[in-house]
């Protein structure tokens, strides 16, 4: 069942193989906790993670990913019931069965106790997770879509994702990039879909973001800036340069969202001139 869990989790972070394998080792330690019997809250987990542990970042993950979505939940001093709403589709979404949901929602309590230490939680996620970028910004995009959906990112939990994106070393462009392309996945699925919006002035402005380029700039160096950023994320160019067979499938992802900007920028544009 862990590894089902698991794999949920890496598919509700890129929707392909990287996540899977990111899932597939957090479902198989959920497995080997449960069989320990090990209490959601537990403060001896803690301490018990090394770097490089495997089955430790897993049981870390998991937990922390539910604490820390309820802690930036209670950060303006209250959780409404989009934010519940929120937490309960990360849940289905994960398919979990009642074990995994009342831990999950044990560990959403906990996040909302006043002694709750985002730091520390985050501090000693960033340590297991040492020479693992990417599990880490997966944690990131769980959270901001979670908030996204729960209170649009607004207030002290803009606040609250900032400080989560800091600790693990995330710069302010990279998690001004990460929400354009979320708030972008979320307000259209389809080429077709980005094509008709291009006088939603939201999207337009997070089209821009995933191009990296200024609202002034010309057409010709916004078209750069397009060309630019496709052969940057382009999954051949990224293989050919020694990106592992299970992280293609996340390139291909990113290549079809700026793909997207760009049908908004150019559609925007046309219909000015």
């Amino acid at each position: 069942m862990g590894k089902l869990l698991g794999a949920a989790i890496g598919l509700l972070v890129t929707r392909g193989p990287l996540g899977a394998v990111i899932g597939a080792i957090i479902g198989h330690a959920f497995d080997q906790q449960r069989q320990r019997r090990v209490p959601a809250t537990d403060p001896a987990m803690a301490g018990a993670a090394e770097p490089g542990d495997a089955k430790a970042i897993a049981e870390r993950f998991f937990h922390n990913t539910f604490q820390v979505m309820g802690h930036i939940a209670k950060a303006d001093g209250r959780v409404s019931e989009a934010e519940i709403d929120a937490a309960r589709t990360v849940m289905r979404e994960l398919r979990l069965d009642g074990p995994q949901t009342d831990a999950a929602i044990a560990a959403f309590g906990r996040g909302k106790e006043p002694d709750f230490s985002l730091d520390a939680v985050i501090l000693g996620l960033r340590k297991v997770c040492a020479g693992r970028p990417d599990l880490m910004l997966a944690f990131l995009e769980i959270q901001v879509r979670a908030s996204l959906q729960g209170s649009d990112m607004r207030g002290a939990s803009r606040q609250r994702l900032g400080r989560v994106a800091t600790l693990f070393g995330i710069g302010t462009m990279e998690f001004a990039h990460l929400e354009a392309v979320l708030r972008l996945r979320a307000g259209q699925g389809t080429r077709g879909a980005a094509a008709s919006a291009p006088n939603d002035p939201e999207k337009l402005a997070n089209a821009y973001r995933v191009l990296e380029a200024d609202p002034g700039a010309s057409d010709d160096d916004v078209e750069k800036a397009y060309r630019r950023q496709l052969s940057r994320h382009h999954p051949d160019k990224l293989k050919a340069n020694g990106l592992p067979e299970s992280m293609l499938e996340h390139a291909k992802q990113r290549t079809q969202q700026i793909i997207e900007a760009w049908d908004i920028v150019q559609s925007r544009r046309q219909a000015k001139r």
